[in-house]
């Protein structure tokens, strides 16, 4: 790793963390126009036609060139077809159906557990050991979490928190296998970004056709479907693919951690939500834990 590769993978993951903090508010937008599977499906997909033909002229693998009737090994494409199942067909499908029984601030604080997750299983599956400085950082970002959230959590619902936790479960998975291709080189970054976005945003579209039917779109659901397929997915999961090349898994979570903050701002700002004094204070607590979790020192 160079001295200025760690920099540039960190402006990727804040960047991502930004983008993906109007994600919630598109959403919304988005499903008065179509049912939650429709949405997730033809975003993913769309995605995954927007990437193909950028990574068919490519044609590069990390660490060699591909010939003409050349491809990923067997191997690979069982990973990278995990990883997008995990990601876009569990993950995300769990999330859109939980959000029918929970409110939207349970769901977010439910997601800031992911790199709690993650932390445990890239211990035991990729051995990437943490800081002591950086379970320090990981242990306030959480703790910041719940006094952001705190204000606006419910107690039961225990459908919706189960179907979320499914969700949850998928995006750890997406994570440290995501991860452990990502730092190998064995693909380049938009192979593992469009492969995984083609078979799992494929599948759940199939799946939604199936449950939800036929859509009948306006041009205004269709411009939300392009906005979060081009900016929300194609470009930002290519930068959050390329930071894993740097940063371990749990790294680059946490930082994703300051997404649902994100989300609330804008609905501060643009929808007139209201925000208490002690969520001020919760993000700054989950500022500092990341910031500790990107001090690598013991």
């Amino acid at each position: 790793m160079t001295n200025t590769s760690r920099p540039i993978a960190l402006a990727e993951s804040l960047l991502v963390a930004i983008t993906w903090a109007s994600s919630f508010v598109l959403i919304k937008i988005g499903l008065k126009y179509m049912g939650p599977l429709t949405l997730a499906g033809l975003r993913y997909f769309s995605a995954f036609l927007i990437l193909l033909p950028l990574m068919m002229r490519k044609k590069t693998l990390a660490r060699k060139e591909v010939k003409p009737g050349d491809g990923l090994p067997l191997y690979l494409w069982g990973r990278l077809a995990t990883i997008g199942v995990s990601a876009y067909t569990i993950g995300n499908a769990a999330l859109f159906w939980g959000l029918k029984y929970l409110p939207a601030t349970t769901g977010s604080f439910l997601l800031t557990l992911v790199p709690l997750f993650i932390l445990l299983a890239g211990v035991v599956w990729l051995g990437e050991k943490p800081s002591r400085r950086q379970l320090v950082g990981i242990a306030i970002a959480l703790a910041g979490s719940l006094l952001f959230f705190g204000p606006g959590l419910r107690v039961g619902e225990p459908l919706g928190i189960a179907i979320v936790g499914v969700g949850l479960l998928g995006f750890t998975a997406f994570g440290i296998l995501g991860r452990e291709v990502a730092r190998t080189g064995e693909v380049d970054t938009l192979t593992l970004t469009a492969i995984p976005l083609g078979i799992g945003g494929g599948l759940l579209l199939v799946i939604a056709l199936l449950l939800e039917g036929r859509p009948n779109v306006a041009i205004e659901g269709w411009s939300v479907v392009l906005f979060l397929a081009i900016i929300n997915t194609a470009l930002a999961y290519t930068f959050y693919n390329h930071a894993l090349k740097v940063l371990t898994a749990v790294e680059l979570n946490i930082i994703l951690n300051l997404s649902p903050l994100g989300t609330a701002v804008l609905a501060w700002v643009f929808l007139g939500e209201t925000l208490a004094a002690i969520q001020f204070v919760g993000m700054g607590v989950v500022i500092v834990g990341v910031v500790l979790v990107q001090r690598r020192d013991s």
